[in-house]
């Protein structure tokens, strides 16, 4: 009877050990947890606050933006001239066609051209025709991006096969529209926002 009772004692005091044991690993656990998510948030806001400069450093500085629009004198411009003026950080190509230019660009069949799309952010989606590639009805002023279409070179303007822009890196020919008509450049140079905001001021953007 005595032997019982021991043993009985001593199973109710092994089952209370277990019990402790069991009540201190979930105690553990729960701690392990906390430190595993605290440890996960400190991790994300330390690599947010190195990641942010770098990603806020890719916004347009100050003096870019101060930029978002030019205004250029063009008076001074005779036919057959261009000027070129630095935009975004792009050159761009202000021309004032001769009647030959003009008449040669719009003698051109847009249905053999590499490149049938106006490129004209003016006007949305057109054909490539000359007065669609203009800023004035007469189709005197032509305002372009300065950059080829085929790996960003700058194209010599007055050269080429077609009496436009001569892209010499690659040998891509533009005619007197801007448009690409031999060579690796796969479209017409692009022409931005522009428009006469007086007799003799264009204004970018």
């Amino acid at each position: 009877m005595i032997r019982q009772l021991c043993s009985v004692l001593n199973n109710d005091k092994e089952y209370k050990e277990l019990e402790d044991m069991s009540e201190a690993e979930k105690e553990d656990g729960t701690r392990r947890d906390f430190l595993y998510v605290a440890t996960a948030a400190a991790g994300a806001i330390t690599v947010t606050g190195a990641v942010w400069p770098l990603i806020n450093q890719m916004n347009p500085s100050a003096d870019v933006k101060a930029l978002a629009s030019i205004e250029v004198d063009v008076a001074g411009l005779e036919p057959g001239s261009q000027l070129t003026v630095k935009w975004r950080g792009k050159p761009v190509f202000i021309r004032r066609r001769t009647e030959e230019e003009i008449e040669a660009a719009r003698s051109v069949d847009v249905s053999g051209l590499p490149d049938q799309t106006s490129g004209n952010e003016n006007i949305g989606e057109s054909d490539a025709s000359d007065s669609n590639r203009t800023i004035d009805p007469a189709g005197e002023w032509l305002v372009m991006i300065g950059v080829c279409t085929h790996l960003g070179c700058v194209p010599l303007g007055d050269a080429g096969d077609f009496g436009g822009w001569f892209c010499p890196c690659h040998g891509s020919h533009y005619d007197t529209a801007g448009r690409i008509r031999k060579g690796p450049a796969p479209r017409n140079l692009d022409i931005p926002i522009a428009k006469f905001v007086g007799d003799d001021i264009i204004k970018l953007g």
